[in-house]
């Protein structure tokens, strides 16, 4: 990766395969204590809070697995990038922790009509510069994700807006030519930043950057990029929300690819934090916690799936995925990519989404889906019954991380163990990235692997993703009565009648397998002896949770 981008380009998932890199996502269970255990298997809690930091601290360093690709809010879709941009730059809403939504660089928000979102921005923000925030700064930064030159990751969220305007002193109405409830449910995101429209006008092709950086309203000011190396932020003094005044003076993001270097910086306090640690490094981190710091599990929203990315070869036929999915030892997987860590799923979506969703509808969404057991003789009949025996497919991967490897093998063992013919073809982590942006890099690929995370409270965004023609539906699979759900979900604002809505999109998914669903596990984030504070949950990509981290 580099750090300078003079040509834009699209970009929507690719984020969410670099992501996986050594680690799977998040438990079924969300609850601080829910716990996996079995035989030979790793006991593990989640966490809601580290304790409680006992005052400042001038600074701390933080290693994160590869370079960002951009700090732009519009192109942030990454977990190196966004949990950096997460402590600089703000959203209309804030998503916290516990995956719930409350007010942020907006006040407070309306929707007078169906097709109407209406905000009121908060008096007194200013930006990094020194300069208020006004709301022609907020149509400015929301109008990017429709320029096409921009090529915002983010297009999706604005796919139906038709404008966006000022219409108050303070205040934005974004008008849309439908109703919409996922729009106003993704401001708590990159797609709900506001950015200084003077800077956007400034800094032109080289904002976001490692020459033209961002200036935002964030705990944090953008200070410096040294391409390959390291970004640097320190405490704004001016930040808006004293609650969430930065206690450290100054952070600074390593860049460290390298696994085993990057334990071994932990292990020896040469870096004081990471997210995403290598779970086969977990036991010697865990080892050396009461010396050195801890390693901490939290809350999640990512399912490690095979993305089905061919609908024109064998796996065409939903026999011949559910055959796929009878002859994964989705069990051993979990053992051997993430050492235990980790829950085997049937659903594409985790329990952590569903906020607002009715009892009944979650127990739709989960209770009842087709289990797939690993079962070799009847999945060796289902192929034979499809025609397929001797058909190959190629699985696509990469060497980003040991589960890559891991369920590639894996994935064409159980193809081969049942009488296809498999292939993998490994590309470069680059290459791999271009799956989920470039549709002529996607052929001949088959299957591929993700760790596919929710951004926002609501599993609707999972399902939309799958509809026909949505840029994210890589195999282009169709399905008119699934289409017909989530477009009548989209349109519901009632959190638990959507809910109802999204279960029978889920149960239509886990029956005809678009992707296929491996395994869930849990965010994890390791602090070293000098630090403490963090809040263990994915909403490090948009929250500030940089700020929260003081001397332990």
């Amino acid at each position: 990766m580099t750090s300078s981008h003079p040509k834009r380009r699209r970009r929507r998932r690719a984020a969410a395969v670099a992501g996986a890199l050594s680690v799977a996502l998040l438990l079924a269970a969300c609850s601080p204590q829910a716990a996996q255990t079995g035989t030979d298997h790793p006991t593990y809690t989640l966490t809601a809070q580290t304790a409680a930091p006992k005052g400042d601290i001038d600074s701390f360093t933080w290693a994160i697995y590869a370079e960002p690709y951009s700090l732009d809010y519009a192109h942030a879709f990454d977990y190196p990038d966004n949990q950096v941009l997460a402590n600089v730059c703000e959203s209309l809403l804030r998503l916290n922790p516990d995956w719930t939504l409350s007010p942020g660089l907006a006040k407070s928000f309306s929707h007078p009509t169906p097709t109407q979102w209406v905000y009121e921005l908060r008096d007194g923000v200013t930006f990094h510069d020194g300069t208020p925030m006004t709301a022609a700064d907020a149509v400015a930064s929301m109008r990017r994700h429709l320029d096409p030159a921009v090529g915002s990751s983010w297009y999706s969220v604005y796919q139906y807006v038709t404008s966006i305007d000022q219409t108050g002193p303070m205040e934005v109405t974004v008008t849309e030519s439908r109703p919409d409830s996922q729009f106003n449910l993704a401001m708590g995101g990159s797609a709900g930043v506001v950015e200084s429209a003077a800077t956007l006008k400034a800094k032109g092709a080289d904002y976001g950057n490692s020459t033209g950086g961002v200036n935002c309203t964030g705990p944090f000011e953008f200070t410096s990029w040294k391409s390959g190396e390291s970004i640097t932020l320190t405490r704004y003094a001016d930040y808006w929300d004293s609650k969430l005044r930065a206690k450290a003076g100054k952070v600074t993001f390593l860049f460290m690819n390298d696994s085993t270097a990057r334990t071994n910086a932990l292990k020896s306090g040469q870096v004081d934090g990471s997210w995403m640690i290598p779970m086969d490094a977990a036991d010697q981190l865990k080892s050396t916690s009461a010396s050195s710091g801890g390693l901490y599990f939290g809350l999640n929203t990512a399912v490690n799936s095979l993305i089905v990315g061919n609908l024109k070869g064998p796996l065409g036929d939903v026999t011949v995925r559910k055959a796929l999915m009878m002859a994964l030892d989705r069990q051993g997987i979990v053992d051997a990519a993430v050492k235990g860590y980790g829950t085997v799923t049937n659903a594409l979506t985790t329990r952590s989404v569903w906020s607002g969703a009715s009892k009944d509808a979650l127990a739709k969404a989960f209770d009842g889906l087709q289990k797939y057991p690993y079962d070799v003789k009847a999945a060796k009949a289902l192929i034979e019954k499809a025609g397929a025996t001797g058909k190959q497919i190629v699985i696509r991967t990469a060497p980003i991380g040991s589960d890559f490897s891991v369920v590639a093998q894996a994935t064409a063992a159980a193809a081969e163990s049942i009488g296809l013919k498999a292939k993998i073809d490994t590309v470069t982590p680059n290459a791999y990235t271009t799956l989920f942006t470039d549709p002529t890099a996607r052929a001949g690929a088959d299957l591929w692997y993700t760790s596919w995370y929710l951004s926002s409270p609501d599993p609707l965004e999972m399902y939309g993703v799958l509809r026909t023609g949505d840029y994210s539906n890589y195999g282009n699979w169709s399905d008119p009565k699934f289409d017909a759900i989530v477009n009548d979900a989209a349109g519901t604002d009632d959190a638990a009648a959507r809910s109802e809505k999204s279960a029978e999109a889920q149960r239509i998914a886990n029956d005809q397998l678009p992707w296929l669903p491996l395994f869930e596990a849990p965010m994890s984030v390791y602090l070293g002896k000098r630090i403490t504070g963090v809040q263990p949950s994915v909403a490090f990509l948009y929250y500030p949770w940089a700020a929260t981290i003081g001397a332990r």
